[in-house]
């Protein structure tokens, strides 16, 4: 299990969140998109090293990039609500990149997802129970964070800005669609916070934070199959698009069996099949096939 941990870590570390920063603001993230790459790999080779203070002292130069990154979301959000009281741009429409309301929400938690990340993997190279976790589960809650935190807030939030502001992608939306992305941006952040703090309380609560999130992630593989898809500009981008839908359906029913399992006792999948099938189907299937496709969707 911890090669196949290590990478997918890999994957959301060098690639999937430098693509999705260019995604969420090509101009106001392009330097952190730029440098990204640095501290990426300095955290990708920490986890092939054994534990102690070379991989720990790696880990904390990726957490100090991840934690400057989380800077940005808080200016973020009092942007979009100072622009949300002002009615918006002059133009009387705000551009694409700073969408107020559930949209930044979905994106401004995409931007703290990977400090989560990366302090759990500082404490798990330290062989430190961080607030008396197992080092497993730290090291789980390595990749949990960099694509159910990071990818699927930020491919949430995505599909909303799309339908409110780029009618070019989803130029057929069908009726209820903005109430539902506007869910799929909410639910996905919150149900991701559910799982946090579950962590936490018991195994019911992570439950609830289950329940929401696959909602949610159920809401963003329906508006993506229905109304992103169709605007693909091509067969490649559609069926990028269709795969990462598809795929959402059977992961997020993988994540409520187990959290169910976890909660009552009933027989459910170990660590390593979730790893296996869930872990991997979100970080190929999901992840890397939405990043692709939004990249292609929105390339001028």
């Amino acid at each position: 299990m911890t090669v196949l941990v290590n990478l997918i870590v890999t994957l959301g570390m060098l690639y999937v969140v430098p693509a999705g920063l260019r995604l969420i603001d090509p101009a106001g993230l392009r330097t952190a998109a730029r440098l990204w790459p640095v501290p990426a790999a300095l955290g990708a080779l920490c986890l092939w090293l054994p534990r102690g203070i070379p991989a720990t002292a790696l880990a904390a130069l990726y957490a100090a990039a991840a934690l400057a990154l989380a800077t940005r979301a808080p200016a973020r959000l009092l942007e979009a609500r100072r622009r949300s009281r002002a009615g918006g741009s002059a133009g009387g429409a705000p551009p694409r990149t700073t969408v107020s309301g559930p949209a930044e929400v979905a994106v401004c938690t995409a931007l703290v997802s990977p400090s989560i990340a990366a302090t759990a993997l500082v404490a798990e190279r330290a062989g430190y129970r961080l607030f008396g976790f197992d080092l497993d589960i730290l090291a789980l809650t390595v990749p949990h964070f960099h694509f159910a935190g990071f990818t699927a807030a930020l491919v949430a939030g995505l599909v909303c800005r799309a339908g409110a502001t780029a009618p070019a992608i989803a130029p057929a939306t069908a009726p209820g669609s903005a109430t539902l992305s506007r869910w799929a941006a909410y639910s996905v952040p919150g149900g991701t916070l559910l799982v946090l703090l579950g962590y936490f309380v018991d195994d019911w609560a992570e439950l609830a934070g289950a329940v929401v999130l696959t909602t949610g992630m159920w809401a963003v593989a329906l508006l993506t199959w229905r109304d992103i898809r169709p605007g693909a500009r091509d067969r490649t981008t559609g069926a990028l698009l269709g795969t990462s839908a598809a795929v959402l359906v059977a992961t997020m029913l993988l994540a409520l069996w187990w959290a169910a399992g976890e909660a009552t006792g009933i027989t459910h999948p170990t660590l390593t099949w979730m790893a296996a099938t869930h872990g991997l189907g979100n970080a190929l299937g999901f992840a890397l096939c939405s990043v692709l496709a939004w990249r292609r969707l929105t390339v001028d």
